[in-house]
């Protein structure tokens, strides 16, 4: 599903990624952990394709974004990748399932047939009867799987987390870590997870350490 080979990234004279090399099988579950400043959200934000790496090859389901223009990167990420984040990132002014629809408006999707895959999901994620609310009216953990449904509307080849319980308390941690599994296991969705969890990054398929712009470890 995703293969990285010696990435390299720094910023100004700081070197933040030392040749990272990456394989992940579809479907897997997969969390990256490591201290503040080991390399872990830029290496995240690379793989996502929201940041250019200095030097090193990136595939996504044997296709190389970045020798795409920019134009089609957008397109690219659009159709294949989701995102989910600590803060949510809805858009205020919108309710539930009109940020859930938004990429698939970009991507070409009619309303009405976005507006159904968007209901389809929040009935899986147990949120079916927030769908009209905007985000100030719903809890933190309502907030996350909204979050979690926009991931998905595109049925993206890949999603990938950065410290997605990092402003949960524990229940609502506990219940979006169990949701990640089960849609693992019902869409053989693949995730890639940052987080400083570690009950998260230990129900993962694969546990990635990384230490000074590298993986150190895996276990």
């Amino acid at each position: 599903m995703l293969k990285a080979e010696g990435i390299l990234h720094s910023y100004n004279d700081l070197q933040v990624l030392k040749g990272v090399s990456l394989d992940i099988a579809p479907s897997q579950v997969v969390s990256i952990v490591g201290s503040s400043g080991a390399g872990k959200t830029t290496l995240l934000q690379i793989l996502g394709t929201l940041e250019k790496p200095d030097a090193g090859k990136l595939e996504i389901n044997g296709i190389n974004p970045f020798i795409l223009s920019q134009r089609k990167i957008a397109a690219f990420r659009n159709e294949n990748i989701g995102f989910i984040f600590q803060f949510h990132q809805l858009l205020p002014e919108f309710t539930a399932i009109e940020n859930v629809i938004l990429p698939a408006l970009i991507k070409g999707t009619s309303t009405s047939e976005a507006k159904k895959r968007a209901e389809e999901l929040f009935e899986i994620l147990g949120v079916n009867h927030r769908i009209e609310h905007k985000p100030s009216e719903l809890s933190g953990g309502e907030q996350q799987r909204v979050a979690v449904a926009r991931a998905l509307i595109n049925n993206p080849k890949i999603i990938f987390a950065d410290e997605p319980s990092g402003n949960l308390d524990s229940k609502n941690s506990e219940e979006l870590h169990k949701l990640f599994f089960d849609l693992r296991d019902q869409f053989k969705q693949t995730f890639v997870i940052v987080t400083h969890n570690d009950s998260l990054a230990n129900m993962a398929d694969r546990k990635l350490l990384m230490r000074d712009g590298k993986f150190s470890s895996e276990e």
